[in-house]
């Protein structure tokens, strides 16, 4: 999966920010999300802010290549509907490449039952992002 590179400082503070943050394992996966209210200027977050009153953004789920195929990164979302429900959030958000393509991406947000609601190119025209939603039940 594609990321953003950030540097350890900009990566802790946007930990900081983290509505919910978890790690599988040591080092085998993890995912960072942020609701509606985090200082956050990002692009795609701003997206979503404009766009919807409430929700939690997924900003990275990163899972390492020796772990892949071991469900890790259903299972920080799964961990991440059940936070969202707790905390009375009913609309997890994403983003994911299309241009470059991100076929692995797509398949296991379909999977999740994520659906399109937006695109964009971003600044600088580098990348093209599809936004995804998926609403879950309190």
């Amino acid at each position: 999966m594609e990321l953003s590179v950030l540097t350890e400082a900009a990566f802790a503070r946007l930990a900081g920010l983290a509505f919910h943050a978890r790690q599988a394992g040591e080092a085998d996966a993890f995912l960072i999300a942020l609701d509606q209210d985090a200082d956050y200027d990002n692009p795609n977050f701003r997206w979503m802010r404009s766009r919807f009153e409430r929700f939690v953004y997924v900003d990275r789920v990163v899972v390492a290549a020796r772990a892949r195929g071991r469900g890790l990164a259903r299972i920080l979302y799964e961990d991440l509907f059940a936070a969202a429900r707790s905390a009375g959030q009913t609309r997890i958000t994403c983003e994911v490449n299309s241009d470059p393509p991100n076929p692995a991406s797509d398949a296991f947000h379909a999977r999740l039952g994520f659906a399109e609601v937006g695109a964009a190119t971003l600044p600088g025209g580098a990348k093209t992002v599809r936004y995804l939603s998926r609403t879950i039940a309190l």
